[in-house]
């Protein structure tokens, strides 16, 4: 079974835009989650799945809380991964296709230079299976690079890869 794994660097991707989005919980000193704000781009790979892909993300950080989305986009995809819509109900005609959507994190902890988070549920570009994605990285001044572990709905298997990205300087 193959599903996409690299939602940890979007979940770390915390982000693009602060517009109306909901805010993501962030547990932290402030001087870390200050560490993570700013434009991060990159990639992720999985030996297991043998995917990989583009991650970008942005975080701006307001108080106790971070706004921003996570775009991954897999090599030979050329769209981003779109998020987990609820399944149909049995019986039901299937929906049509969704456009692409930005991912969203749900949850983030930093300490020192240390990184870890939960991304929302996503869909497999393949299969459309519900995936759940967890991240961890280590946070090396302009760069952060990490593994991820990523397992199917209910399904107790999981696929595991690596992720790094670094910020984009003005």
């Amino acid at each position: 079974m193959r599903y996409a794994g690299g939602a940890p660097v979007l979940a770390l991707a915390l982000a693009a835009c602060a517009s109306s989005q909901t805010p993501v919980p962030v547990v932290g000193a402030r001087a870390d989650v200050a560490a993570l704000a700013g434009r991060w781009d990159g990639s992720y790979s999985s030996s297991t799945t043998g995917r990989s892909g583009s991650i970008s993300f942005t975080l701006t950080a307001r108080g106790d809380s971070a706004y921003g989305d996570v775009v991954m986009i897999p090599v030979g995809w050329n769209r981003p991964i779109k998020a987990w819509n609820d399944p149909q109900q049995p019986g039901q005609t299937p929906p049509a296709p969704a456009a692409p959507e930005i991912l969203t994190i749900n949850f983030v902890r930093v300490q020192g230079d240390r990184v870890s988070g939960t991304l929302a549920p996503y869909a497999d570009p393949e299969t459309g299976m519900k995936l759940f994605t967890t991240f961890d990285g280590r946070i090396a001044s302009d760069t952060i690079a990490g593994t991820f572990t990523t397992r199917p709905g209910p399904a107790p298997t999981t696929q595991s890869g690596r992720w790094s990205v670094t910020r984009r300087r003005p």
